[in-house]
């Protein structure tokens, strides 16, 4: 059992040391040095560098006569070119709640809307102790982290002004678990993919509109998964078997998706994919991009030419969510630990069952039903939802010798 703190450094009066001013190297230690003169403790540091200057807290255990030590530090400041202000810190305060982290993004982010969020976070009682920035192009991407708050709350009252001001949003408890997500599962159709690959295979057989009649009443109820896929792939009976590889090495990846791929392989993540479409895409999709694990459907093939049968069970609505926990345990990775990413009302219960399930330009249902939605069209945004910066993304590239995008020119409207 971890004891608790000394009653001291909960309760005893503080002194709070702000210092501003421009950052240079050896300048934190110095400040410290001034401090280590004095029969203090130190009880919480924060600093903060934007575009050179400094923003420096640091809150000490106070001392019966102030005078002394804020005169050291004057002094050190002043040789310093800095400004620094010590004030009575109030004593340590506990907040009730728990803690979360608030990931905001916006192409562009606006501040009505960052001013909405922070409102929203003080109505229910919470304050915001740090904002970082996480990305500033393509998208803007912005984390703060929350303390008083109970996340589910929070989670309720943001929605409503990432809706308003057509932003993406979402809301995690703060703790290891957060960075502990070590599988990601992906679907592949217009997610991973951009594009459905029946669609495509359907256009070139002639027959896209029959098809889309068929996904029509899935979508309204009047079919199931299974019964929909089999009516459409009996659509391309006939077809030579080549069209699935044209197919393959034609259909774009979703933007962002090899960046995504490669930082999580980096960061020693397991990636599987799962799709109510075939194996011939995913085999294609594994090979190309090194994914750990793959569930789909797989079309009949005989002499050459789709049969326009399918080859065992249909992988649905269930079959992804059972997929994926057969990923994890493969993998040793507690659901709690794992990331759903989906679109569709078939991705609904892997999203539902992932520790982290996360909507990715998905339909109403979906972006209600999921712990966060993304509706820009970068994959790789994902990342940010892991606490994974932009910057980090690019130093890792860069050390591996990738060339660094340029950022987007921004033109008038």
């Amino acid at each position: 059992m971890t004891p608790d703190p000394p009653a001291r450094a909960a309760d005893a009066a503080t002194l709070l040391v702000a210092v501003t001013g421009r950052d240079r190297p050896g300048l934190t230690a110095r400040l410290f040095a001034a401090l280590g003169d004095y029969p203090v403790d130190v009880l919480d540091v924060e600093q903060v560098t934007i575009r050179g200057r400094l923003v420096l807290g640091i809150l000490i255990s106070a001392v019966p006569d102030p005078r002394g030590l804020r005169h050291a530090l004057q002094e050190v400041a002043a040789e310093l070119g800095l400004e620094v202000e010590v004030t009575p810190g109030g004593g340590e305060r506990r907040r009730r709640g728990g803690r979360a982290h608030v990931t905001v993004l916006g192409h562009p982010l606006q501040p009505a809307a960052i001013a909405s969020v922070a409102e929203r976070i003080a109505a229910t009682g919470a304050n915001i102790d740090r904002i970082l920035r996480l990305a500033a192009y393509p998208v803007t991407s912005i984390e703060l982290e929350v303390s008083g708050s109970d996340p589910a709350r929070l989670r309720v009252e943001l929605a409503a002004a990432a809706l308003e001001h057509g932003i993406d949003l979402a809301v995690q408890p703060a703790g290891l678990a957060r960075r502990a997500k070590r599988l990601v599962v992906m679907d592949v159709d217009s997610t991973l993919l951009q594009g459905e690959v029946i669609e495509l295979l359907a256009e070139r057989a002639g027959v896209l509109g029959d098809v889309a009649q068929i996904t029509a009443a899935a979508m309204r109820g009047e079919l199931d998964f299974a019964d929909s896929l089999r009516r459409r792939v009996r659509l391309l009976a006939g077809m030579p078997a080549s069209i699935l590889d044209q197919v393959c090495r034609e259909v774009p990846l979703a933007a962002g998706a090899r960046t995504l791929v490669r930082t999580l392989r980096r960061l020693g993540y397991q990636l599987g994919v799962v799709t109510g479409g075939f194996t011939q895409v995913t085999d294609h999709v594994v090979n190309e991009l090194g994914i750990d694990y793959a569930a789909a459907n797989t079309v009949e093939i005989s002499n050459g030419r789709l049969t326009g049968e399918l080859v065992g069970p249909i992988l649905d609505r269930a079959g992804k969510a059972a997929a994926l926990v057969r990923f994890a345990e493969d993998a040793g990775v507690p659901l709690s630990q794992t990331v759903a990413v989906g679109d569709g009302a078939n991705d609904l219960d892997m999203i539902a069952q992932a520790g982290l399930g996360v909507a990715f330009n998905a339909k109403p249902v979906v972006r209600d039903a999921a712990d966060a939605a993304l509706s820009v069209p970068y994959l790789d945004a994902l990342l940010y939802l892991l606490g994974i910066s932009r910057e980090e993304v690019e130093a890792a590239d860069a050390a591996d010798g990738r060339p660094t995008p340029a950022p987007p020119v921004r033109r008038p409207c």
